[in-house]
């Protein structure tokens, strides 16, 4: 009988073994931890975050029933203490280059050609409360921040940092590294003119909110030919100039766009880009809310609410996995034409995980039992009957 793998090996098909292995030779991943190797520690966690296990008992149990699974997975065993130490010591790097990776693979397979790139960059704050003495506090919460560069294209985020609460959020952008022609969406938390003028050098183009405690003077008003868009109405279009009494410069054109929202509320929008009509502009702006449905879509149904270690580097390790996670669903729904919500699949996945079925038909019933067969033969057939 012809080997069917299941829903959980299908879906770690996109890691390749030779590929993720250099990276923990050339990381020394398998330093500190020689009898639990990396590929075990990131196939605990991603079966961790798709199963919905908050805890390192719910872990080591739910994996362990299913030992018959493990040797095709390539892993063995779990250990709640060698589970526990290797959360803490086991290099980011691993996990952090293993999601790059998947994510250049995801990019590939969804890209639409002569479509506009556009990227999302924003920030999530992950609460870890008085559980962990050494987080920090910002003045909000205290805990972490995931720090996200998202293709709205797609639906695949393409860079994800890890980072103490009071990081700003600039300090991560300003590291993003900045394509020609593409056009970047981001709020007033990143406000900066240096990085602005860097965006501009590279041929790109931004838009974000105006903080209120910047002066411009607007020098050309700009003809709106169209003001009614999609849940908006613009209200002006000026490219304007900065007016700054001290040393700050901002030698870039840029365009200044007020509109109203449906609820009443003003935006102010700041952009480079002055062959886009206001419409569009405005538009793409709208796009970034996009990026928080994806941290709520993250929070609510992958797991890092709840964290199966209280140290930096056990949080560090577990968002990455759920990050993982996410990619590995979103290839495995365009490898298989699944139509269905990432939600839907990712409870089937869930409750499916070491079922020997294909994944194209993992919405769909059981196959009929075959020693219960519908007879097909011809009436014309001569049929033997033996008593």
């Amino acid at each position: 009988m012809r080997y069917r793998d299941s829903i959980f090996g299908r879906l770690l098909e996109p890691i390749n073994r030779r590929q993720f292995q250099s990276t923990v030779d050339r990381l020394a991943g398998d330093a500190y931890d020689k009898s639990f190797k990396s590929w075990d520690h990131l196939i605990a966690l991603i079966y961790a975050q798709l199963s919905g296990s908050d805890s390192l008992r719910g872990v080591v149990a739910g994996f362990n029933a299913h030992s018959q699974h493990h040797y095709h997975l390539g892993a063995g065993q779990l250990s709640r203490s060698t589970l526990s130490d290797a959360n803490a010591r086991r290099p980011v790097g691993v996990f952090a280059q293993t999601f790059a990776t998947l994510s250049a693979m995801a990019s590939r397979q969804l890209r639409s050609e002569g479509t506009e790139m556009v990227r999302l960059i924003d920030a999530s704050p992950i609460p870890l409360g008085k559980v962990c003495s050494w987080a920090r506090w910002n003045g909000r919460i205290r805990g972490m921040k995931l720090h996200v560069v998202y293709d709205p294209k797609s639906d695949v985020p393409n860079c994800v940092e890890v980072t103490p609460a009071t990081v700003n959020d600039i300090e991560i952008g300003r590291q993003v590294p900045i394509q020609a022609d593409t056009t970047y969406v981001f709020d007033k938390g990143y406000c900066r003119f240096d990085w602005w003028q860097k965006i501009s050098d590279s041929k790109a183009f931004f838009i974000t909110r105006a903080k209120e405690r910047i002066r411009f003077r607007a020098f050309k008003h700009r003809l709106l030919r169209k003001r009614e868009g999609d849940g908006f109405k613009i209200l002006a279009d000026d490219e304007v100039k900065l007016i700054s009494k001290g040393d700050s410069r901002l030698p870039i054109p840029l365009r200044r766009i007020k509109l109203r929202r449906e609820n009443g509320g003003l935006i102010t929008l700041l952009t480079n880009d002055l062959t886009r009509t206001a419409i569009e502009i405005a538009a793409l702006y709208k796009t970034r809310w996009q990026i928080e449905l994806l941290f709520r879509w993250i929070k609510q149904h992958l797991d890092i609410r709840k964290f199966l270690g209280a140290n930096d580097n056990a949080i560090r390790l577990q968002v990455l996995a759920a990050m993982i996670a996410y990619l590995l669903l979103r290839i495995a729904a365009r490898a298989n034409c699944i139509k269905m919500l990432p939600l839907r699949l990712a409870e089937l996945v869930g409750q499916l995980l070491f079922t020997r079925r294909a994944l194209a038909t993992i919405d769909q019933p059981p196959p009929i039992n075959p020693s219960h067969r519908k007879c097909r033969t011809s009436p014309n057939q001569m049929e033997f009957c033996y008593g």
